[in-house]
């Protein structure tokens, strides 16, 4: 009698709401389909001596839908490190390579579901590059993987930062100050954008948009003509300086990304001198990471795990499962982190939040918001691109 087929599954990466409705989802439809499922714990670092994993079932992932974090552990350090910076991709190790093939063949595995983000998928595509059969589920706070349209834990850590910001705003109006609101998303802005259109922030700053302090100042004094003697400001991790770089801190170690952080109290303390005025600052961290994943992303990764046990059982290795509203399609993983997905200067979420008056610290905002964002040649650029990229997604069944 043959033995019963089975999946493994991993989360690597910083964690995030939602990495536990993806590992339920892709246990109960593997179980559906005659598969049974281990899950190695601490990302792939389980994979490799000494190889460390569970059995995955039914009733030990029953009651995890709504749990954060992950009961199989990650890790973003480790032996395998594929990113050193937002497109520098480092080689694996053959060694390492070689061991984490010979686990999977060694535990019969007809598939390997990888979750995780930017770093993670790029290790999960040298690992399909070798020969191992992965497959791949965008995870990420930040939502800067292109391809699908949202990442699960984003509109978690969205929730989040809003959550924060109405906190905010009431001690901010009780007592007539400036308060900056430090969030994540490394080089993309997206949770600044979202959170602080959510949230009624007056000026947002992220990296795709420059910025200086005047015109800041400039939109705080405007606020104060209207009777708002109180401004929120919510600024992106990776919002670069008017100066130019990043703030943050270096890693010492090789092949290891620039930790981001502390532009917030940069940006309070230039503001609290030009305008001689008290300004505060909250760094919200690692609180957008934790907690129960909001009910957008339990549907998100509830789906993302059943359809990448889908693309295991049609042997689509090297594809990374991806949300295009309304459907889950899946591409190429090594397309999916070919480039960041960032926030577009011109898009209809920033004309939006112009519209409302709020500023990116990059004009006064004297001309019209809703300016025709595409020249006709780029429009025409605009529709070939779109064309070109839904060439390339190639649907699952559903």
């Amino acid at each position: 009698m043959l033995s019963r087929k089975r999946i493994g599954i991993l989360t690597s990466g910083g964690d995030c709401p939602g990495l536990n409705a993806v590992i339920r989802g892709a246990v109960k439809s593997a179980t559906n389909l005659g598969y049974d499922c281990i899950g190695f714990l601490k990302g792939y670092e389980g994979l490799v001596d000494p190889v460390s994993y569970m059995p995955l079932n039914t009733k030990n992932t029953s009651g995890i839908l709504t749990l954060g974090g992950t009961i199989l552990g990650s890790t973003n350090k480790g032996r395998f490190a594929a990113v050193a910076g937002i497109n520098d991709r480092i080689e694996i190790d053959v060694e390492l390579l070689a061991a984490a093939k010979t686990t999977c063949e060694q535990l019969e595995l007809a598939g390997l579901i990888c979750v995780g983000g930017d770093g993670s998928l790029a290790i999960a595509q040298q690992f399909h590059e070798f020969g191992i059969p992965v497959v791949g589920v965008p995870k990420t706070i930040d939502n800067d993987l292109s391809a699908t349209a949202f990442t699960f834990g984003f509109d978690s850590a969205v929730d989040c930062a809003t959550d924060a910001l109405d906190r905010l705003q009431t001690t901010a109006a009780s007592h007539e100050r400036v308060m900056v609101l430090e969030v994540m998303g490394r080089h993309a802005g997206w949770i600044a954008l979202h959170a602080g259109i959510a949230g009624g922030a007056g000026v947002i700053l992220i990296p795709e948009i420059r910025w200086n302090f005047d015109n800041i100042c400039h939109k705080i004094l405007e606020r104060e003509t209207q009777g708002k003697r109180f401004t929120l400001v919510v600024v992106a991790e990776g919002a670069n300086l008017p100066s130019g770089g990043h703030v943050g801190e270096e890693r010492r170690k090789e092949n290891q990304q620039m930790r981001l952080g502390g532009i917030g109290n940069v940006v309070a303390q230039e503001l609290q001198g030009r305008l001689h005025r008290e300004v505060r600052c909250v760094v919200l961290g690692h609180l957008q990471r934790g907690g129960k994943p909001t009910t957008f992303d339990r549907v998100l990764a509830t789906q993302f795990g059943a359809h990448a046990v889908r693309l295991v059982h049609h042997r689509r290795f090297g594809e990374m499962i991806c949300y295009q509203p309304p459907n889950f399609n899946s591409v190429p993983i090594i397309d999916a982190i070919d480039r960041l997905s960032t926030v577009d200067p011109r898009s209809a979420a920033v004309q939006a939040a112009r519209a409302l008056g709020v500023s990116f610290g990059d004009r006064s905002g004297v001309d019209s918001p809703f300016s025709s964002p595409f020249s006709e040649m780029e429009e025409q650029e605009a529709i070939v691109g779109v064309a070109a990229f839904a060439h390339t997604l190639d649907p699952v069944a559903v």
